[in-house]
């Protein structure tokens, strides 16, 4: 199959949770983070789910009220920036809506949305609800029980396809705040053609992508940097 020409007005941004950390919300994997003391899958499997619903329902609207108390920081706004000259696209492993708030106008969520509440049966019936909890009894409109439109292990993530085609077109590639451990969405950035500029910038990779800088540093710090050049028609080859 013939690749498509690359696009020098089109930028991928892959996000995972160390950029919402910044924020103030807590990740799911390191130290401290939600998943210490807790089994992940009592609340983000579908047998957990189907176990206690109700245990599940409240983990994520604590999860919910605190995305909504949280505010975008320098990073998610300098990514939005970005919008000023190129074609971008943000690719997201979080379930905030911290991008959208800081102004980003394309954002894939492969791993679904704590502001929005689905069908059990229907999973094409999605609600936006905000910051409101989903209570046991609450149902769609084919009378089952809402649940939280997140993708839970063993479920299919979302949107892959859209986030693969544009990523073999994008001529400048940022992965921020993710460990790239998180399967099968870390693979896209092997997507990435190989005369686009690549950057990776998170504290500790599992294993860093063939062709992509890495860069150690706090998001709010080095992203709007990165995308001060990046406006400006510079490469980023090194930071300081």
């Amino acid at each position: 199959m013939t690749k498509p020409n690359i696009d020098n007005k089109k930028i991928l941004v892959f996000t995972g949770a160390g950029i919402s950390a910044e924020s103030g919300l807590q990740t799911f994997r390191d130290g401290g983070g939600l998943w210490e003391g807790c089994d992940v899958m009592e609340v983000a499997s579908p047998g957990g789910w189907a176990k206690d619903p109700g245990h599940v329902l409240s983990f994520y609207n604590s999860r919910r009220m605190e995305a909504a108390q949280a505010q975008p920081n320098a990073a998610h706004l300098a990514v939005a920036t970005l919008e000023k000259k190129y074609e971008v696209m943000v690719v997201t492993q979080n379930v905030d809506d911290l991008h959208e708030r800081a102004g980003s106008t394309r954002v894939i969520h492969v791993h679904g949305q704590l502001n929005f509440a689905r069908s059990c049966v229907d999973e094409t019936l999605i609600y936006p609800i905000g910051d409101k909890p989903i209570h046991l009894g609450d149902v769609c409109e084919k009378g089952s029980q809402l649940r939280p439109h997140i993708v839970w292990f063993g479920e299919k993530i979302h949107h892959y396809d859209v986030a693969r085609d544009f990523i073999c077109q994008a001529s400048r590639v940022l992965a921020v705040g993710t460990s790239l451990s998180v399967y099968p969405i870390a693979g896209l950035l092997k997507k990435a053609r190989g005369r686009a500029e690549k950057i990776v910038l998170a504290p500790d990779i599992e294993k860093k992508p063939y062709g992509f800088n890495w860069f150690r540093g706090k998001a709010t710090h080095l992203v709007p940097i990165i995308t001060e050049r990046w406006l400006s028609g510079l490469r980023v080859d090194q930071l300081k």
